[in-house]
């Protein structure tokens, strides 16, 4: 796991279709009561936590307009924007996700296509 030292989360930026996430505990008892072992929650498939930032998106092709000579010419990037915001609810699939620790508390990195579900609670 990597350990990042900075304190502030406003210097992270992210990149692409990424989305940083703070996983949900992992419940550590049944609905009945029972204790589950240690490491039990690993074996879940599916995984939750709330979106704390948001890449930029998929990037779009600069299109060339060579047939209007007296525009200027800019290759400005443009970005198809991802869904989800900071505070949704993130429903995400363990796979392909990269986990690092900031400000001793675990985070998640993953890629907008690891994400199955958003709840969100206003608009």
């Amino acid at each position: 796991m990597l350990q990042i030292k900075e304190k502030d989360l406003n210097k992270i930026i992210l990149i692409g279709d990424r989305v940083l996430i703070r996983p949900a505990k992992p419940k550590n008892r049944t609905d009945s009561g029972l204790f589950l072992p240690q490491g039990m929650h690993k074996k879940e498939v599916l995984y939750s936590g709330y979106v704390l930032k948001v890449g930029p998106g998929y990037p779009i092709p600069a299109i060339a307009e060579s047939d209007e000579s007296w525009k200027e010419k800019r290759e400005e990037v443009k970005y198809v924007q991802l869904q989800p915001h900071p505070g949704d609810l993130a429903v995400y699939m363990q796979k392909n996700i990269w986990e690092i620790e900031f400000n001793k508390q675990a985070l998640i990195i993953a890629p907008h296509s690891a994400l199955l579900m958003l709840i969100r609670e206003d608009d």
